[in-house]
């Protein structure tokens, strides 16, 4: 764990590098996590955000958790999705000094999701403001995301690099507007039969759709 400057003050940093190396020279790719809402007790810890943790390692990406402002060591406050993109932005300025690796895997659970999408929303369309150009998304995981208390209407992400996962038990958002979401953006779908919003049980197979979505295999 460490401590970077950021807009609110600091944030606390997760980085796993392969081979402890930032610059490995066989790894091209960071995996970018975001956890949920603070609210509810969210932070980087969270265990779907640790599976998504686990499943970028295994598969040779380096892999950068954090928390968002107001969380764990993260100083400042919630700022109810806006002020979590700038921190996300963020933490990505710093993983391009750490790191020559330029391909982007952005995943995000839950309140996370949502900011992961409007982070790859940044990087694709507004790279250039924050000095993140060379940047180049490969693919965009939203896990459970939270369609409904944030604004997801004018959402706009390429959907041959987005996918969505959701259990059609999920008691906190619900699953028809996770669909209609993804039927709006035309983006892929894997439902999670019985699952509910953290996956309860059911983290091996979120591991395995994570693989199946992102290389077309099942793990």
């Amino acid at each position: 764990m460490q401590l970077i400057p950021a807009p609110a003050g600091v944030l606390e940093v997760d980085a796993l590098w392969q081979n402890d190396n930032p610059n490995d020279p066989t790894t091209d790719t960071v995996a970018l996590l975001c956890h949920p809402n603070p609210l509810f007790d969210g932070t980087m810890n969270n265990k779907v955000v640790t599976t998504m943790y686990r499943f970028a390692r295994d598969n040779g990406m380096h892999v950068v958790r954090f928390n968002f402002r107001g969380v764990g060591q993260s100083t400042g406050e919630h700022d109810y999705a806006e002020g979590e993109v700038v921190d996300a932005m963020t933490v990505l300025q710093w993983i391009a000094e750490q790191t020559n690796a330029r391909k982007l895997w952005l995943g995000g659970f839950s309140f996370g999701g949502y900011v992961t999408a409007r982070v790859a929303e940044q990087v694709l369309e507004a790279a250039h403001i924050w000095g993140l150009g060379d940047f180049e998304v490969t693919k965009i995981a939203l896990i459970a995301p939270s369609v409904e208390k944030n604004d997801s209407t004018d959402i706009s992400l390429p959907a041959d690099r987005t996918f969505e996962i959701y259990g059609n038990a999920d008691e906190v958002i619900e699953p028809d507007n996770m669909q209609a979401f993804a039927d709006r953006l035309g983006i892929e779908v894997s439902v999670v039969d019985g699952a509910g919003h953290f996956f309860h049980g059911r983290l091996s197979e979120l591991k395995g759709l994570l693989d199946k979505h992102s290389f077309g295999q099942d793990s």
